[in-house]
């Protein structure tokens, strides 16, 4: 297993992480996605440890919890093994205060994860989503003291924009308060928009990328093909409509050229499309999911070997798209080549 920094933090975080969406199936989105047990989980963390993924993330929004719960009964005797990452910010009730990054949130969100991981603290811990209503400097200033207290060791962030990370970066360095290190973010090769903003800003501030959903939500596993339909067993029938939306003609131009690759590498659709984002500058983490155990081990063969220049070019190419103002004119290279691009 590669090792790599998650940002500027000092700490290392395995390549390939684990996403943990699809224990426990509750819910018509992660029922969609999967539902495994805890025998399962078990079985599923056996192969990630055995294998050095050592990295497992969650939500308190996944399966209602259900989700934190297997994990942390999953890891049960070897959590000191563990990297335990979680999210929260999200509505988990029908409460006024039950969604947010309120100081009352956050602390009591922290707790109720740590008593469903099973834990005396999480290693990472990322806000869901931007909480606009909660200034800034509250909200760091309670995960600051979270931190001091031992109940979480990093800070993170997903679903941000660019100027609401980097307020919040900016406040943290003003009043000398624990930063954000780690950008959990959608990134794939049919979902290019981190590129714009976030990665530049990503390099320019030590916040690492911990991707999640590098197949495009299952429109990369390889079942999906030019001029044949949505196979049965897919689980877009269930979930497009939560999906990022994404063009058919871009969609099929990228099948195309990650098949081609594959023909030439003897590697799946799937390796292939999780490879290139492992050559991707900032990304400390790919997190893969997995429904079973076969699922686990091809992707695992994503790592221990590169792309090409030549393939990587190839499908930056077939992925590509214009972006939105005021990010194209570097893109399109109308600007120097000292202007803030980082692809």
């Amino acid at each position: 297993m590669e090792y790599r920094f998650l940002g500027h933090s000092g700490f290392k975080v395995p390549a390939l992480g684990f996403g943990a969406g699809t224990f426990g199936g509750q819910g018509p989105l992660f029922s969609a996605w999967g539902n495994t047990d805890i025998a399962a989980a078990r079985r599923i963390v056996d192969i990630c440890l055995d294998a050095g993924v050592s990295l497992f993330d969650t939500a308190d929004v996944y399966s209602s919890g259900a989700s934190e719960e297997i994990l942390g009964a999953a890891l049960k005797g070897r959590r000191q093994r563990a990297i335990v990452s979680t999210k929260l910010a999200l509505r988990v009730g029908e409460g006024p205060n039950d969604v947010g990054a309120s100081r009352h949130h956050l602390i009591e969100g922290v707790h109720a994860a740590l008593r469903r991981l099973d834990t005396d603290h999480i290693d990472i811990l990322q806000l869901h989503s931007f909480d606009a209503q909660t200034p800034v400097e509250q909200v760091l200033r309670t995960l600051d003291q979270l931190v001091r207290e031992g109940k979480l060791r990093y800070l993170g962030v997903s679903n941000f924009s660019g100027w609401q990370l980097m307020k919040s970066l900016a406040a943290s360095d003003r009043l000398g308060l624990e930063r954000y290190v780690a950008n959990q973010t959608y990134y794939s090769l049919i979902g290019r928009d981190y590129e714009w903003e976030l990665m530049p800003l990503g390099q320019d501030q030590g916040v690492g990328a911990l991707v999640w959903s590098p197949l495009g939500w299952g429109r990369l596993t390889g079942k999906i093909r030019r001029g044949q339909p949505l196979p049965q067993g897919s689980r877009l029938h269930e979930t497009a409509g939560f999906a990022p939306p994404v063009a058919d003609e871009h969609l099929y131009r990228v099948i195309d050229a990650l098949e081609e690759v594959a023909a030439e590498t003897g590697k799946t659709v799937p390796q292939i499309a999780i490879n290139w984002l492992l050559q991707r500058p900032t990304v400390a983490s790919v997190l893969i999911g997995a429904r079973d155990e076969s699922q686990l081990q091809q992707n695992l063969g994503a790592l221990g070997w590169q792309l090409s220049a030549e393939q990587m070019v190839r499908l930056d190419a077939a992925s590509r798209v214009t972006p939105a103002y005021p990010y194209y004119p570097y893109w399109n290279g109308q600007f120097s080549e000292r202007s803030p691009v980082a692809v």
